[in-house]
């Protein structure tokens, strides 16, 4: 059975963040603990665009599906090529040569 880790949500994440932060610019800590402080915030800052990340990259693919099913709906299929037809104008038909409908 594969071992399964705990995503903490991005809300939990960013609120830890923004505590780290105002501990840090309320000053009066040591330097190590400033800087063990400063470490946690980068990691949590890390943490956040992590889930942002993979939250865009879940609405681009569902933005891309929804496309899909879109251009379906109207007839389309994706990557098929629009033929290029010739116009041919009425006024360059000569009546009745070789049209079999004449």
């Amino acid at each position: 059975m594969a071992k399964e880790t705990k995503v903490e949500a991005f809300e939990k994440l960013y609120a830890r963040l923004e505590e780290t932060v105002g501990k840090l610019e309320a000053g009066g800590l040591a330097l190590d603990d400033a800087i063990a402080l400063y470490e946690e915030g980068m990691t949590l800052a890390r943490q956040c665009q992590e889930r942002l990340d993979e939250a865009e990259l879940k609405i681009t693919k569902l933005k891309e599906s929804f496309a899909l099913i879109t251009e379906r709906a109207n007839g389309r299929q994706i990557n098929d090529e629009i033929a290029e037809y010739e116009y041919v104008a009425e006024d360059d038909h000569v009546d009745g040569a070789d049209d079999p409908f004449t």
